[in-house]
């Protein structure tokens, strides 16, 4: 009989343990907002923070260019071939889909030959600029989670400035500045990413890196977000706790990575020499086959979903809150000023839920349905929250050490996870009847 209850109780700490491998120490998951958990009072609500999927965001984007006439195939006109400049019998027609080269060619899918492409005119005005403004706009807040990458199906540009907004295009701000020579081009000296630290990361750089000339074997440019997140997570991005916690208590950070828009402004087409060929201006011009921009909806760590609604992204708030971003608390749910979710302590973060308002309360302070006392605190009479020492609040939602001048240590409040293997056991014992002697 002991024998049989030993191995009853390994085959569930096995399966407890295979729960607790959502929750690793170093990592850090944010896909769920709540969940229950069993305490000695019973089953109560353990709220968390929480942020949606990383997703192609380039399913949802609107592209607009300026000028708005610059799509090369109105009127028809020739250019030259890409492996070979000096063959310019190529044609773009716009009223001929064979030969039509509309922007929404640069986001569709790749892989068929020939690839298809969005084609500028060429740069038959020359001496006047080839400037071309592409803007990439998502009428949400995105935090971009990988690598902005763009394939150019021409030779890559020899000036670019990639540019960002945080308010739906009407400030913008440089991201990274390209060109064949940072110095004549920008008055900037090159740099790469790898030249930049934890300390400089924000930096805003000229690289040469990605502007060679007219090579058909030379069409990517990339915008590195995982090399910078590297600098705070380890060169393969083992440590998230660690960038997670620069994210959350440094702001500019957080801002630097998050976007409401794209601008790629294209400055000099690929020349491949010192100097423009005027008697073969047809080889100059812009071809883009691809742009990748991989993220996620912004909501305030308050949502795992993010949803599609009359073409705009919407975030499917929880915590009580609501708005696009989830940047509010809903209406008779405003008894404390609304806050963003924080990512510490690792790994479950603090929700910061909105709790409700002191009038619309009146004698329900708690219920068994909506209003569970949160961190472990009991229901008195559906009249308040009996709160664990370490919490206090209407329903027990805030750390007592947030409160004192030095504020809450990283473990402060890691309590509730530290426990949550043997609660679970204990639930998992109880359903099947044994008992821990």
């Amino acid at each position: 009989m002991y024998l049989s209850r030993f191995l009853s109780l390994h085959a569930l700490w096995v399966t407890v343990s295979s729960v607790m491998q959502h929750y690793p120490s170093v990592w850090g998951h944010y896909d769920v907002c709540k969940t229950q958990i069993y305490t000695e009072e019973g089953k109560v609500w353990d709220y968390m923070a929480c942020q949606p999927e990383a997703r192609d965001m380039i399913k949802y984007v609107k592209v607009t260019l300026d000028p708005p006439d610059i799509t090369c195939g109105d009127p028809p006109e020739t250019f030259c071939a890409m492996g070979n400049p000096y063959m310019c019998n190529n044609e773009c027609d716009a009223s001929t889909q064979e030969l039509a080269h509309p922007p929404e060619l640069m986001f569709d899918l790749e892989g068929r030959h020939p690839s298809t492409f969005w084609q500028s005119t060429t740069w038959k005005d020359y001496p006047k600029p080839l400037h071309v403004n592409i803007t990439l706009s998502w009428n949400k807040t995105i935090e971009l989670t990988d690598n902005i990458v763009i394939t150019f199906e021409s030779g890559r540009p020899d000036q670019m400035i990639l540019e960002k907004s945080l308010d739906y295009g009407r400030t913008w701000q440089p991201y990274q500045y390209y060109a064949t020579d940072c110095l004549d081009a920008f008055h900037m000296d090159p740099k790469s990413v790898r030249d930049l630290s934890q300390h400089t990361v924000l930096e805003i750089i000229c690289t040469e890196e990605y502007s060679t000339g007219y090579m058909t074997n030379s069409k990517i440019i990339h915008f590195e977000i995982k090399d910078r997140f590297a600098f705070f997570a380890g060169p393969r991005l083992h440590n998230m706790a660690s960038l997670y916690g620069q994210l959350d208590t440094t702001k500019k950070l957080r801002d630097f990575f998050t976007i409401t828009d794209l601008r790629i402004r294209l400055l000099r087409p690929a020349t491949g020499e010192i100097y423009v060929d005027e008697q073969h201006l047809a080889r100059y011009f812009y071809a883009i086959s691809d742009i990748r921009v991989y993220g996620r909806c912004k909501c305030n760590l308050h949502a795992t979903g993010c949803k599609e609604e009359n073409k705009r992204l919407l975030c499917e708030c929880e915590h009580n809150t609501t708005g696009p971003d989830c940047g509010k608390c809903k209406k008779n749910y405003q008894g404390r000023p609304w806050s963003p979710g924080s990512y510490l302590p690792i790994p479950k973060g603090t929700a910061n839920i909105c709790i409700p308002s002191i009038s619309s309360i009146g004698t329900n302070v708690c219920d068994n349905e909506l209003l569970h006392c949160q961190n472990g605190g009991t229901c008195i009479n559906n009249v308040r929250c009996q709160c664990p020492p370490a919490y206090t609040g209407i329903l027990c939602e805030k750390l007592k050490c947030e409160r004192d001048p030095g504020g809450c240590s990283q473990n402060s409040g890691q309590g509730a996870i530290s426990h949550r293997p043997l609660l679970l056991l204990t639930a998992l014992l109880g359903a099947t009847g044994l008992c821990i002697c």
